[in-house]
């Protein structure tokens, strides 16, 4: 039988029950360093019915404490938008050329920004873009005309987040350097804004279940009276 790691030993040691969002935070800090920088991540099962189009779950908040991972934005913009895009910190700024290099594979973006009249570029690359997860929408504010702002939120630490097809979120919200108030605090702001996002038609229990994880760590259920959302 193969020996288990210290990591792997102290997941092993995680009760059947809901864990307080505290005693869950000191847990995953309790775990054996890895020889590098653990990322903490959520995931939150929304009571929804995927397969409708209605119940379709997605936009971006800022987080108080950022997610912990610096942030690469593409623009796509021109004239005085464009300047106010690169003022803005934004990673590169272009129209076809940009497009081009898209086309071409340099894809090394983390948020793909957009002002509505160049949609009509934008488009075409949703094939490119769509299955990274980087396609503008008006839904996670990355098709708008204030990209300056935009650009400002991508950089300072904003969650996109999207319901899989399971009705599942899932996302980074920080680092296990973080303290745990603001581990907590990046868990709360994210569970205000699904709420707001709830969709009408869905009925019930919206926020089902949250459990919490590192990087090489093993996922906790919350207990979300824990929460204060």
């Amino acid at each position: 039988m193969a020996k288990l790691s210290k990591k792997q030993l102290h997941s092993s040691t995680i009760e059947e029950k809901k864990y307080n969002i505290n005693d869950a935070i000191d847990f995953l800090k309790s775990s054996p360093k890895a020889n590098f920088e653990e990322s903490v991540d959520v995931a939150i099962n929304l009571g929804i019915d995927s397969s409708k189009s209605d119940q379709n779950v997605r936009s971006a908040t800022s987080l108080p404490a950022g997610t912990g991972k610096p942030c690469k934005v593409a623009v796509f913009a021109e004239a005085d938008l464009a300047k106010d895009a690169t003022q803005a910190g934004a990673d590169i700024v272009g129209m076809e050329d940009l497009a081009d290099k898209f086309k071409g594979g340099e894809i090394d973006y983390d948020v793909v920004i957009a002002t509505p009249d160049t949609m009509k570029i934008v488009s075409p690359l949703g094939k490119i873009l769509g299955p990274k997860g980087i396609m503008p929408n008006p839904k996670t504010g990355t098709v708008t005309k204030d990209v300056g702002n935009a650009v400002k939120k991508a950089k300072a630490g904003q969650v996109r987040y999207r319901a899989d097809s399971n009705g599942i979120v899932h996302g980074r919200i920080g680092d296990l350097s973080y303290s745990s108030e603001q581990i907590k605090q990046n868990i709360e702001t994210l569970l205000e804004d699904l709420k707001k996002n709830k969709p009408a038609s869905s009925k019930g229990v919206f926020i089902k279940k949250l459990s919490l994880t590192s990087t090489m760590g093993a996922g906790i259920e919350i207990d979300m009276a824990s929460l204060n959302f």
